[in-house]
């Protein structure tokens, strides 16, 4: 079994605005990738984008410039 890590999990109102997200994060070099939305939580498209917690923390201010609407962040181990 493989040991579960701290990542922090943003949600989308939109499936277009996850996209977004893998686009920008992509082009800008920002960790993370898109997920089906773990069951622990739920989000109005489905899709997530999880980013290591202490990624999340040095990326945040880059993630925030990006001016994407996120639906909610949620710190979980996956």
């Amino acid at each position: 079994m493989r040991e579960k890590k701290d990542y922090m999990v943003l949600t989308f109102h939109t499936t277009t605005e996850a996209m977004e997200m893998e686009k920008k994060c992509g082009e800008r070099h920002i960790p993370g990738r898109l997920i089906p939305v773990p069951r622990a939580i739920t989000a109005g498209c489905g899709l997530a984008w999880r980013i290591a917690q202490a990624e999340y923390e040095s990326h945040r201010a880059a993630i925030d410039a990006l001016g994407i609407s996120f639906q909610q962040a949620v710190a979980l181990k996956l």
